[in-house]
């Protein structure tokens, strides 16, 4: 270990930065420090290098070890050139130099013990500056300054005048020629071409230090680091291997707790309304069994929710008009790319409100089927019938909706005339165009901005039936689950395709997935895909091929009576459920009675004429115990019903 930060703190007034966070660096480590923006990378590295002071807890260099930093912004005015500027990261090597060529000088001079023991210093510093590579720095001055995208033409440029992303690379030549034990670099790549970041991660692969990165460029951190340190919302996390290990491992986790979390509220819920329904009755026994559940209920340990992602893309879609119930009506609609058949004889509807997700594998022709309900390309049998006032807002994952010789500005503009200048721009830049990169050619995007310039388009369009095709490519977490929570928001209509199986389970309302050229339907979302899959599927691609082929053998009634069993399976589930509801009704109704009946008895009980009846009284005392006893069983049987 090299660097250890054991339960630091730091904040700025009220907002928390890190609160007790640990970790510790290994000699010869590539680690990635990683987080939202302002969520305190570069106040860290600050921290370990001491321009800022931790509030709590220490940071520990191993003696004798050496630390480099590289922040975002660097002020060069030595005057110096970018050569000189850069040369100074030797200057022990040039004043070793320099004395050894003094000594070369005096050694003609001197005689006897004075040569012996300057000569005793020559051999010395000669050996210290060829293991230093002291012949080889003028090179590696060279190298690492065209490594960082330098020509030898600039080398005499004055570090004066260059701009802020020139002098943070010859800052960064500094260091990387210093040599420390310890590299901290914030943002390394941002002022670097591909050449260069490619040279720089080879320069980082064969260090012999330790590094800590902080960087957005994933690609360059998933070929240099091995171990990812996260800062979230104060607290620091440990992930081992590079980003793509740690994303994958930070959506598992966050996937699980988000589940645990969902899971524990719904019965927490569902434990409060038994309880309200059981105070409700108003008797002493069912209040102490809504007591006893009280207490349980108080020593769960409550699951805390998982910190939501913020990204700075701001999705809202709404619908300008409502549509008619029936939205979508497709009629035996066929398609082909002889020799490969897509689908063929295929029809379903789709209702106002639904989210319908098209799942399958590739090439099954899901894109296709979005694109002839577009009007994109043709059918080759059958129809489909929008429905009433139904208005459709289509994302297309090629972008063939977007116009490549259109700037992003146009595109927007044109489609939308009565936008003002400063209502486009407000817009684009809730999808990250800002100055002016609105004014870049459509063509010249690449598929993760054409995609961010689509959804602004169907943001803008007010439509209420939303056909998309793979509307998450591109996207992070972050955007995905923005994504997430505008598609569940809106009130229209949603068919969409895509393979993304967490979307799917978060926004479907229905699965149509396509196999053996025809769609499967289910009622659920993709949990309830997998739990009914294999049934369904063979029902109804045997269906299908049994329609196609006119045949009735063993096989196809085989299929049949397996279609039969899956739809009595469900018949016989609906019949349970609504058996379950009715019981529940009769059981409350009749509690609701026996406790009518008992509060009458305690009544007649305060009547003269039956208080003074002692034959009258014994009756009533028994039936209230029988209500006792009957309700004591109707509480038990209402708890057995509502679980």
């Amino acid at each position: 270990m090299i660097l250890s930060c054991h339960d630091i703190t730091k904040a700025f007034g009220e907002h928390i930065i890190i609160d007790k966070g640990s970790f510790h660096i290994e000699e010869h480590e590539k680690a990635a420090l990683v987080g939202l923006n302002g969520a305190g990378k570069s106040t860290l590295l600050k921290m370990i290098v001491g321009e800022l002071a931790c509030d709590g807890g220490s940071i520990t260099l191993t003696k004798g070890k050496t630390l480099g930093y590289l922040s975002q912004h660097q002020e060069l005015t030595s005057g110096n050139s970018i050569y000189e500027e850069v040369r100074t990261a030797k200057a022990e090597l040039i004043e070793m130099e320099s004395r050894i060529r003094s000594i070369e000088l005096e050694l003609k001079d001197l005689t006897g013990k004075a040569l012996e023991e300057r000569l005793n210093t020559y051999h010395n510093l000669m050996n210290t500056f060829e293991l230093s590579d002291g012949y080889a720095y003028e090179s590696e001055i060279t190298g690492v300054l065209k490594g960082l995208g330098f020509t030898e033409d600039e080398f005499d440029k004055p570090v004066d005048t260059l701009s802020g992303g020139q002098k943070t690379r010859v800052a960064l030549g500094k260091l990387l020629l210093t040599r420390p034990d310890v590299l901290l670099l914030d943002e390394p790549t941002n002022h670097l071409d591909l050449n260069s970041i490619t040279w720089l991660e080879t320069f980082l692969l064969n260090y012999f230090g330790a590094v800590l990165i902080v960087s957005h460029d994933r690609y360059f951190l998933n070929r240099v680091v091995s171990k990812v340190i996260e800062i979230e919302l104060g607290r620091l996390s440990i992930f081992s291997g590079n980003y793509t290990a740690y994303a994958q491992k930070k959506q598992m986790l966050r996937e699980a707790r988000l589940k645990e979390y969902l899971n524990q509220q719904q019965e927490i819920k569902h434990q409060e309304a038994v309880i309200e329904k059981l105070r409700s009755f108003n008797r002493e026994k069912s209040i102490r069994r809504a007591e006893s559940r009280e207490k349980m209920l108080e020593k769960i340990q409550p699951v805390e929710k998982p910190a939501e992602l913020h990204s700075e893309i701001h999705l809202k879609l709404e619908p300008s008009a409502v549509s008619g119930n029936d939205v979508l009506s497709v009629e035996h609609l066929s398609k082909a790319f002889p020799p490969h058949i897509l689908f063929e004889d295929v029809s379903f509807e789709i209702h106002r409100g639904e989210h319908v997700a098209v799942i399958g594998d590739n090439g099954t022709g899901k894109t296709t089927l979005l694109k002839i309900l577009n009007q994109v390309i043709p059918a080759d049998q059958g129809v489909f019938t929008l429905g009433a006032n139904v208005k459709i807002g289509y994302y297309d994952q090629e972008h063939h909706v977007l116009h490549m010789e259109k700037t992003i500005f146009d595109e927007i503009s044109d489609d939308y005339p009565t936008l003002t200048n400063t209502q486009i721009r407000k817009t684009l830049a809730a999808f990250l165009f800002t100055g002016d990169e609105v004014f870049k050619q459509i063509s010249s995007l690449s598929g993760g901005e054409r995609g961010r310039v689509s959804l602004a388009k169907l943001m803008l369009s007010e439509a209420n039936f939303l056909i998309l095709d793979e509307p998450t490519n591109h996207l992070d977490i972050a955007s995905k689950e923005i994504l997430e929570n505008a598609l569940n928001d809106y009130t229209g209509t949603v068919l969409y395709v895509s393979h993304d199986r967490y979307f799917i389970n978060q926004t479907a309302s229905r699965i149509l997935e396509l196999v053996g050229h025809t769609f499967v339907n289910y009622i659920g979302n993709y949990d309830y895909y997998l739990e009914k899959k294999e049934t369904l599927t063979s029902a109804y691609v045997s269906e299908a091929n049994q329609k196609a082929s006119g045949a009735s053998s063993l096989a196809e009634q085989t299929a049949a009576s397996i279609s039969k069993l899956s739809w009595q399976e469900q018949k016989e589930a609906q019949a349970k459920e609504r058996k379950r509801q009715n019981d529940l009704r009769k059981t409350e109704e009749q509690i609701t009675a026996l406790e009518e009946r008992d509060s009458e008895i305690d009544v007649l009980m305060t009547q003269e004429e039956i208080y003074t009846n002692s034959v009258r009284c014994q009756e009533l005392a028994a039936e209230k115990e029988d209500i006792a006893h009957q309700l004591e069983s109707l509480y038990l049987r209402w708890e057995e019903l509502a679980e």
